[in-house]
């Protein structure tokens, strides 16, 4: 019962101490709070997956869905666009019943030419930046999706009613949804970015958190030493100062919760259109809440016992142990030695076993809080070595020469976000570059057209439809036919006149036709001219024996009978996709004029196309005209799309974390100059009584931020820099320095700790004033 009259008197004093005590424990509050709320959201990012895969999954389509007779049912067919950097998702429905089943979201049956679009697509369509995209899939809106259909309110879906659709090109469904994800597995390079944007985005705010509740420590310790002097020993005051630093941690929760509730109203609406969710669904999971409400006053306890290891509490005053002795190098480093020791395997490449994650995330958090735990070293030597200059400039060494350890706490959280920061660029960096470097040839063509169900359009659709489209200056066919060999009908004996109609041998190959420069796409040629034929030979595959003699068009087709000449050169797979993998089949590349007139019947058609670089939205221009023959069209740069839509993803959350690191460290470092400023008052005050002059006083304030800044930032580039060459090995990436990221990156910390400090500035006027000369 003593230990608890003991924390409840910690309690009554930190709000019975007037004035000065209700605003040390705001500090405490809003400092645990901006930590707490940076918890809540990552503890929320589970059950926002779950909401955003639970939507999804309800109006997903279930190509193995079992149909019962009389049940009324739908065809549909699955559209995949883009805008600009943003995917459009949507789908083509063709009822085939009055009653026939309605996507979540959709209240009524739609109409050939009928349009229900997502309200964030609406919104773009009716604006300006939506021009390009008007009319790829008509103009007829009659509806919006409702919340139940979107994955978030920024999603761009549509539905379009259509009466094309057959057995044959689409699905045929009774119900939404039921459709199995693909269990597959992340990417180790992937999976490697979500491990250190894990340990990035908490790591810091375990700093933030331990800096906070030290707000006030020195009136705290002033009030202590008067306990002494009535009668408390040594372990009631500890367990004062607990119970205080409990009141101030409860008041964290409270207000990390209302900062959480705020943002959750805003951030749905905030975060990438990719990204997007709905207030409601950003609710912590309740077991990691329930660990953030017991572990935030746990930690805040123990740092502030921790704390007061490094002060003698006498009932005459405080004395200060910190200054007597000079900290020690040897037992920091050993932090990130241990930390480089556990990520050294990574040289050797990457796995997703459980045992490598654990490696990975503990190896980061240790270099990372080494970087914390060096600091402070590095800044008591580096002050130690300063002497001379202004009068502001002297003030602030002398101050930190004495304690460095407020100012450099605040720091550590900034040098630790910055140096993970610079890894994750490094990394993203070093992909993004690994990607380019196998992209296909974008010289003659930057764009293609797949239409994968050519049926019943002439030759040459595409060529004519897509370039009357703006910014586009050129277009090629290149059209896809699996052949097979004759040669068994010969061998059985079939006469010239029949062979046509015997039947196809064994193995099919790919024959594709088109001009040299469309072919050029497919393959590396050397030379190439109208008449020419090439056999594309990946590595491990068997080239097609010269003479061959393959059907280009349906059975029954003389015509179609296609011999391969003994001249077909072997060419080796373009640089990067699918075809430069080995284990792919052989394929044969046919220019118009080895034809000798025969049009083969095409099972698919690519058109590529040439944009202009000087005509904005090329690219969607053209993506609209191809809707427009046909929406299920997939239309596309010829880059590796999927490379750079998940590298655009990444960079995206990797934007928002930042930006959401960079927030907290503002807000952190105010409430913190704030604190200090009011610590040292009564001295500024008397500072000014004497002749110092308010200008002075705030360079010193400046200075004694911006030297532990620097240092820190010098810090955090060389850890950074380093974590992110191991993270580039790991991946087999090019060893590359992101020197714009790092600039970026560094830069935007220092001037968003140099704006909060000034923004302090104001109240250091205030305090100044003869007023604060008063003691009571």
């Amino acid at each position: 019962m003593r230990r608890l009259g003991d924390l409840t008197l910690g309690i009554r004093l930190s709000v019975g101490g007037g004035r000065p005590g209700w605003v040390r424990l705001a500090l405490i509050a809003v400092g645990v709070g901006l930590g707490v709320t940076m918890l809540l959201i990552a503890a929320s990012i589970p059950t926002v997956l779950d909401a955003r895969e639970a939507r999804d999954g309800a109006r997903s389509v279930n190509t193995d869905q079992e149909l019962s007779l009389g049940s009324p049912s739908a065809l549909v067919q699955e559209v995949r666009s883009t805008y600009r950097e943003d995917p459009v998702l949507g789908l083509m429905v063709q009822p085939e019943h009055d009653g026939a089943p309605l996507p979540p979201g959709v209240t009524d049956q739609l109409a050939p030419g009928d349009l229900v679009v997502s309200p964030a697509l609406a919104d773009l369509l009716a604006s300006d930046d939506g021009a390009a995209l008007r009319g790829r899939w008509g103009d007829r809106v009659v509806g919006t999706i409702g919340d139940e259909g979107l994955t978030g309110p920024e999603e761009l879906r549509f539905y379009l009613g259509t009466d094309q659709l057959t057995a044959a090109t689409a699905t045929r469904i009774q119900s939404f949804g039921g459709a199995e994800s693909p269990e597959e597995g992340l990417d180790p390079a992937l999976l490697l970015l979500v491990l250190v944007g894990m340990v990035v985005l908490l790591l810091p705010v375990a700093i933030f958190v331990s800096t906070a509740v030290r707000f006030g420590s020195e009136s705290r310790d002033r009030r202590l030493a008067a306990l002494r002097l009535v009668g408390a020993d040594v372990g009631m005051t500890r367990r004062i100062a607990a119970g205080e630093t409990l009141a101030g941690a409860a008041g964290g929760l409270v207000v990390g919760a209302l900062l959480f509730l705020a943002i959750g109203q805003l951030a749905g609406h905030a975060v990438p259109a990719s990204m997007s969710f709905y207030p409601e669904d950003l609710r912590p999971v309740p077991v990691l809440a329930a660990l953030t409400v017991v572990l935030v006053p746990v930690t805040t306890v123990l740092v502030t016992l921790s704390a007061l290891k490094q002060v003698l509490v006498e009932p005459l005053g405080v004395v200060r142990r910190s200054g007597e002795r000079r900290r020690r190098f040897w037992w920091r480093l050993l932090f990130p030695v241990a930390g480089v020791a556990l990520l050294t395997p990574l040289l050797g490449g990457l796995d997703g076993s459980l045992g490598s994650q654990v490696m990975v995330v503990a190896g980061l958090v240790l270099v990372l809080a080494g970087v914390a735990l060096l600091l402070p070293w590095l800044v008591e030597a580096t002050v130690h070595r300063l002497s001379g200059g202004s009068v502001a400039w002297e003030l602030a060494v002398r101050r930190l020469q004495l304690d460095s350890g407020t100012a450099v706490r605040a720091v550590s959280g900034i040098a630790v976000s910055v140096a993970g920061l610079i890894a994750i660029q490094g990394l993203v960096g070093a992909i993004g570059a690994l990607s380019a470097g196998s992209q296909a040839d974008t010289s003659t063509f930057q764009a293609a057209v797949l239409d994968i169900d050519p049926d019943g359009r002439s030759a040459g659709t595409w060529t004519s439809a897509l370039a009357g489209a703006e910014g586009v200056t050129a277009v090629g066919e290149l059209t896809s036919t699996w052949a097979g060999t004759a040669d068994d009908a010969a061998s059985d004996g079939t006469t010239s006149d029949d062979a046509s109609a015997a039947p196809l041998g064994d193995d099919e190959t790919l024959v594709e036709s088109g001009t040299c420069e469309v072919l050029a796409q497919e393959a590396r040629l050397g030379s190439c001219a109208d008449g020419d034929v090439f056999v594309v030979l990946p590595e491990g595959a068997t080239a097609p024996a010269p003479g061959s003699t393959y059907l280009l068009g349906p059975e029954g087709s003389d015509g179609a009978r296609w011999t391969l000449p003994a001249s077909a050169e072997v060419v080796d797979p373009p640089d990067g996709g699918v075809n430069a993998m080995g284990g792919m089949p052989a394929r044969i590349l046919v220019t118009p004029g080895a034809l000798e007139g025969i049009r083969p019947d095409p099972e698919s058609v690519t058109a590529y196309v040439a944009l202009d670089p000087a005509v904005p939205d090329a690219l969607d221009h053209m993506r609209t005209a191809a809707a427009q023959v046909d929406p299920a069209a997939y239309a596309s740069p010829i880059e590796q799309e999927r490379i750079a839509s998940v590298l655009g993803g990444v960079r995206q959350s990797l934007l928002v974390g930042t930006v959401a690191l960079l927030a907290l460290i503002g807000a952190s470092m105010l409430v913190n100059v704030v604190e200090q400023l009011r610590e040292r008052r009564r001295l500024l005050a008397v500072l000014v009584a004497f002749g110092t002059r308010r200008r002075t006083l705030g360079g010193s304030v400046l200075f004694q931020v911006a030297i532990p800044v620097l240092l820190g930032l010098t810090l955090a580039v060389a850890t950074g820099s380093g974590l992110a060459l191991a993270l580039q090995t790991a991946v087999d990436a090019p060893l590359t320095f992101d020197w714009v990221g790092v600039g970026v990156t560094s830069g935007a910390a220092a001037i968003v700790v140099l704006l909060t400090t000034a923004a302090g500035l104001p109240l250091l006027w205030r305090l100044t004033r003869p007023e604060a000369l008063r003691s009571e």
